[in-house]
């Protein structure tokens, strides 16, 4: 066992034994150099009084390179740490051989032991200088012979400020990176043409194709701070059109200790190029708001839901209720919250359509303030499922909307869709009749309702991103359905903190809405993205427009015809000033449809374009109702300009 131990630590021990070895041969190597240059570089100096002095030198420096632990460092990983502790120990050594040498003087311990004081010093400067050559020799030695054997890959830092320079020593400094950095790149004309650790800063102008191929660059790392969003979007836009992998560094507050670990240089990602600002939530207004509340919140383990479970979570709230007919999604959510520290919770396996299941958790919990986010979302499968559609997004948040009011649910937060604008398909017909059901119930004022209304979020269920990156990694192609198609992105987390933010602003009736910035093209989306991986498009990958599926249309919007919008406290926030309606033949109509769809009645569809006058389909086996409504009695024409108007 003792066996086992000392052969599995002897790789351990035997690197910082040589290393003090070496040192404690370059402080003797040294010393007889020092008494050279004293001497007017010749042996004129009795060389029976160095014989004398030499162990005893030997034997203080060893000391205090044991002391100040000088040895210990890992050489090729020499900085500036390991300087200083080579300066004190050789400080120390020097104060100590010059105290040995005047006691000795005044006692005589030690015969022929009287150092010049002049010695001393030219050592002490010849020790030093000889120690860190000797580690940046090595260090040298090792990434230009040693590591010139792994690299696999030439890298291109943009930028030669600071951080650049930082990136550079993040980069060398990992004993597992198969990277050489070729050059820097910069468009500070100060700097064009030095040189930084070896290595020239280039104008940025010379970087084309013909100019990564020559010098065979696989990266370009981009490592710039304090550099406008908007900027350094348009060049990493720039860069990607190269082919070769693009990455970035993130900013400085980010970094782990202050320092810039190789692992934090992560390569761009399309949500990096989306041109959109984040948006800033009050966290204080929302701790506020959130504290000492019973909140529910339905479709807890959905894509928004989960994550507006993970913000709250974070807040001072009474008791977290989640609800969720997703057993393994909802469990794992569980799991995840309890590894973070969480256990203030209740998840509950719940269908809201079980009006009288969700009655005994609304009585025994007594919900303070309910997130509605359970839904049906995909358009296309919604277009053929349009039953569930209603029953789920209709029925069920009428469901959850009257136990609330029945409970007396403090405040009722609606996470709708940009599709519920101008629907042209069932799923967004479906938000847009909960809005209006939710906004009818609101005249009563038992209960502050309040809507919200983004646009697509990256990165959740079904979304495109996740599908392309599938399709990327099978080798394409990439499938769009029509080569024009936008739509607005927003970030799973920033759509979850406007629907808290939501809880906060709200006095009971508004919708709101979020200032996304510009629509995405879709198929600019899909070229970004298999440059992003480092292909080309459409030599490696190909995108197919495959045709609008049922339901979809071109552009969303976020506002329908006849409504504005009102300012907030948030520039970024904007509540919709809606049209009037007549709230009880809305209500009236949204049973019946509840009722008719419950009974698998040929008529539905019908009703829901009566709710919903603008909703007129698109690419889909309703328009022939769009057709048929205009030839109907003049009673549902009366009746459509009623909703209308």
């Amino acid at each position: 066992m003792i066996k086992n131990y000392l052969v599995s630590n002897a790789h351990r021990y035997a690197s910082k034994w040589l290393v003090l070895a070496i040192d404690v041969f370059l402080t003797a190597v040294s010393f007889v150099l020092a008494y050279i240059i004293r001497f007017n570089l010749t042996f004129n100096f009795k060389s029976e009084d160095l014989f004398v002095q030499l162990p005893i030198v030997v034997i203080v420096a060893t000391m205090a390179f044991l002391y100040t632990g000088s040895y210990k460092g890992v050489v090729r990983h020499t900085g500036v740490r390991d300087v200083y502790k080579l300066f004190n120990a050789i400080c120390l050594a020097s104060i100590l051989a010059i105290f040995l040498v005047i006691v000795n003087e005044q006692y005589g311990f030690i015969d022929n032991f009287t150092i010049p004081r002049g010695i001393v010093i030219i050592h002490s400067l010849l020790a030093f200088m000889a120690l860190i050559s000797a580690r940046y020799v090595f260090k040298t030695l090792f990434f230009n012979l040693v590591k010139k054997f792994k690299v696999s890959k030439n890298v291109l830092i943009y930028g030669a400020g600071e951080s650049g320079i930082l990136t550079y020593n993040a980069i060398t400094n990992q004993t597992s990176s198969n990277s050489r950095v070729v050059a820097y790149l910069d468009d500070d004309p100060k700097k064009i043409g030095k040189i930084i650790n070896g290595v020239m800063v280039l104008n940025k102008e010379v970087l084309s194709e013909y100019f990564l191929s020559t010098k065979e660059i696989g990266e370009i790392i981009v490592s710039i701070n304090n550099v406008d969003g908007d900027k350094l979007r348009e060049l990493v836009e720039s860069l990607v059109e190269f082919p070769v992998k693009v990455k970035i560094v993130p900013p400085v507050q980010s970094w782990i200790n202050g320092e810039l670990k190789a692992s934090q240089i992560k390569q761009v990602q399309i949500e990096d190029l989306l041109d959109r600002v984040p948006i800033d939530i009050k966290k204080s207004k929302v701790s506020d708001q959130l504290k000492n509340q019973t909140i529910l919140v339905t479709g807890g383990a959905g894509s928004i839901g989960s994550e507006i479970v993970r913000q709250i979570a974070n807040y001072d709230y009474k008791s977290l209720i989640i609800v969720d007919q997703a057993e393994s999604a909802l469990y794992d959510l569980q799991q995840e919250l309890k590894q973070n520290g969480f256990h203030n919770f209740i998840p509950i396996v719940g269908d809201i359509r079980d009006k009288n299941r969700m009655n005994t958790y609304f009585q025994e919990h007594k919900p303070t303030m309910v997130f509605h986010a359970a839904a049906y979302k995909h358009v296309p499968l919604m277009e053929y499922n349009f039953y569930e559609a209603i029953k789920i997004n209709v029925a069920g948040t009428k469901t959850i909307v009257d136990l609330s009011m029945n409970h007396k649910v403090n405040k009722f937060v609606f996470v709708s869709t940009d599709k519920a604008v101008n629907p042209t398909n069932v799923m967004g017909a479906t938000k847009r009749i909960a809005e209006m059901y939710i906004s009818s119930v609101q005249q009563e004022n038992k209960t502050k309702f309040i809507t919200t209304r983004f646009g697509n979020v990256l990165g959740s269920n079904g979304s495109v991103i996740p599908l392309f990156r599938k399709q990327i990694e099978k080798g394409g192609p990439l499938t769009v359905t029509h080569k024009d198609i936008t739509r607005y992105f927003m970030t799973i987390p920033e759509a979850s903190q406007l629907v808290l933010e939501a809880a906060v602003m709200g006095e009971g009736g508004e919708i709101f809405i979020f200032d996304m910035g510009k629509s995405v093209k879709i198929f600019d989306l899909a070229k970004n993205m298999i440059k992003l991986s480092g292909l080309k498009y459409p030599d490696d990958i190909d995108i197919k427009i495959t045709g609008l599926r049922p339901g979809e249309k071109l552009y969303e919007e976020l506002l329908a015809n006849g409504e504005n919008t009102l300012p907030t406290y948030h520039k970024k926030i904007l509540i919709v000033k809606v049209r009037e309606l007549d709230y009880a033949m809305v209500k009236s109509k949204i049973d019946e449809l509840c009722v008719s769809n419950m009974f698998f009645n040929g008529n539905t569809m019908a009703l829901m374009k009566q709710i919903v006058p603008e909703y007129v389909s698109n690419n889909s086996e309703f328009c022939k109702l769009d057709e048929s409504i205009d030839n109907k009695s003049e009673q549902v024409k009366k009746d459509k300009k009623i909703f209308q108007s």
